[in-house]
């Protein structure tokens, strides 16, 4: 699960993470009243931050929604010294189309505004912290490069960025603390400021269960503070349950309408370009799935997940979901027979597809318990099922499909 950039702040406060001061809004109406509590903090420079779930925001563009040849504003971030500027800034990001390198030409409608103070500082600096699967060990990444696109520095100079791995029995050390510090080239105060800093924010991506916590630009101020200028939160799903407050941040308009459709049954669903939909049981099969289709010739129109259990609920709501897209062309059903039988899969299958009166090729690959009885039950359906005999050959069927 993503939030915003200023639920993200909220969030670290708590940790004690130093942060930008500043207010969110949702409508010009409060924009006043945001200001002038900030001016009471003795606040006289201001940030006008678009909130998206996306980079890119300061080098993205504005448009007008109803028009999108209309250019509103160059950037999505916008810094001043000028109450009145402000104003300007928030009247044309709230409400208009964001388009940066991460939201595609689609872009974004901006919903929520974050005014913030405008600090002066030195130095930018990159700060992340996700989980490296390969070792199962959570990685603090740190980079001098900071305020820029990490995934350039990454590939161009990955000598840049410093990794430091943190062992999860015994969590972050007071000497990894120390040898980060040393590689962002710190020293004196601000030295001092970053080892509280990273500790902070260390215990802040731990109890909160996030998968991602990204702070980019990281800055150190003219005083020699470390403070939080952005921050980026991704949250393992399954752990959302244990943190009620922070799926409070949920934004639905920030996500796919389909993907919301999904979670309603209990699938796990990503909309893709192609046009094969996809319906599997298990996450490690949906992916070899997606492979083989590609392989084969084919593009995946989505990712999705039935689970363990897929019966007829499940397939019907599937069906739903991967015909909500008008790309998709043909659909491929494998189901492997483990938990659930294939025979009571394939009646499912058949039950939904009379219902939803499914009129895109579908083929179907049973595998597991009862396989046999499955197919001979699509058979004799009355339905034009494509019934494959085996992985290899429900890739080259339903991309051949295609082709009729």
């Amino acid at each position: 699960m993503k939030i915003h950039e200023y639920q993200a702040k909220e969030t670290l406060k708590k940790f004690n993470v130093p942060v930008q001061e500043g207010i969110a809004i949702k409508n010009l109406n409060e924009l006043d009243n945001a200001i002038a509590q900030l001016q009471q903090r003795g606040i006289n420079q201001f940030v006008v931050k678009s909130q998206i779930h996306a980079g890119g925001r300061g080098k993205g563009k504005l448009y007008n929604p109803s028009n999108r040849n209309e250019l509103i504003l160059d950037g999505g971030v916008k810094f001043t010294t000028s109450v009145d500027k402000a104003k300007e800034f928030a009247q044309k990001i709230l409400g208009n189309l964001l388009v940066t390198h991460q939201t595609g030409p689609e872009g974004k409608i901006v919903k929520t505004l974050f005014i913030t103070e405008g600090l002066d500082y030195k130095k930018e600096l990159y700060l992340g912290i996700l989980l490296d699967r390969a070792v199962s060990k959570n990685v603090i990444m740190v980079s001098i490069e900071g305020g820029v696109e990490i995934e350039k520095v990454a590939e161009e100079t990955p000598e840049k960025i410093i990794k430091e791995w943190v062992d999860p029995s015994v969590g972050l050390q007071a000497y990894q603390a120390r040898r980060l510090a040393f590689a962002l080239n710190l020293e004196g105060n601000a030295f001092k400021s970053f080892l509280p800093f990273i500790k902070s924010l260390y215990t802040a991506y731990e109890q909160t269960d996030a998968s991602l916590l990204e702070i980019n630009p990281l800055i150190i101020t003219n005083d020699d503070r470390v403070v939080a200028l952005d921050a980026k939160m991704n949250f393992d799903d399954n752990a959302i349950y244990r943190h009620p407050e922070i799926a409070a941040y949920r934004d639905l308009n920030e996500e796919d309408p389909l993907e919301i459709e999904a979670s309603k049954f209990n699938l796990n669903y990503i909309k893709l370009d192609g046009n094969v939909g996809c319906m599997v049981n298990g996450a490690g099969l949906a992916m070899a799935t997606m492979d083989i289709i590609k392989l084969a010739g084919g593009e995946p129109a989505n990712f999705l997940d039935v689970g363990g259990g897929a019966n007829k609920q499940t397939v019907a709501s599937g069906f739903k979901i991967i015909l909500s897209d008008k790309n998709v062309k043909a659909i491929l059903i494998n189901i492997f027979g483990g938990i659930v039988r294939c025979d009571r899969v394939a009646q499912g299958v058949i039950d939904a597809a009379k219902e939803m009166h499914v009129k895109v090729p579908i083929v179907v690959r049973l595998e597991g318990t009862n396989a046999k009885e499955a197919g001979v039950l699509l058979k004799e359906s009355g339905l034009h099922f494509e019934v494959a005999e085996s992985f290899s050959d429900a890739a080259k069927k339903v991309t051949s499909v295609l082709k009729k």
